[in-house]
């Protein structure tokens, strides 16, 4: 379907309608509007991504100084529970040795009193 051009009715002198320059300029100002609006929203974000790499660079210094204690730890850690067995298996010997010496000294008794 086609519209007859005489058919189409023209709005050009009607009252309040923009010329066609008035829309040109009105939407030149959106359009800057927008791009201003988005340059502040970009540099926004740019601050917030510097900021968020900052903090992650400070978190994985501290992540890798966690890293670094937390070996050393299980290092002394695994010192002290050597030193801790062998400590053990002395006082297992020392108890030992105690009862048996307890026990000699049961049947000495006996032997004497017999």
């Amino acid at each position: 379907m086609t519209v007859d051009p005489l058919e189409i009715e023209d709005t050009s002198d009607w009252l309040g309608c923009p010329t066609e320059l008035e829309t040109c300029r009105y939407f030149l100002r959106v359009t800057e509007n927008e791009v201003q609006e988005l340059t502040l929203q970009l540099r926004k974000a740019r601050e917030d991504i510097f900021g968020l790499v900052q903090m992650h660079a400070d978190v994985s210094q501290e992540r890798d100084q966690l890293r670094a204690e937390l070996n050393r730890l299980k290092e002394e850690h695994s010192e002290l529970s050597s030193k801790a067995y062998s400590l053990q298996l002395i006082a297992d010997q020392r108890d030992h040795l105690f009862r048996e010496n307890q026990r000699l000294l049961m049947e000495k008794r006996e032997r004497k009193s017999l």
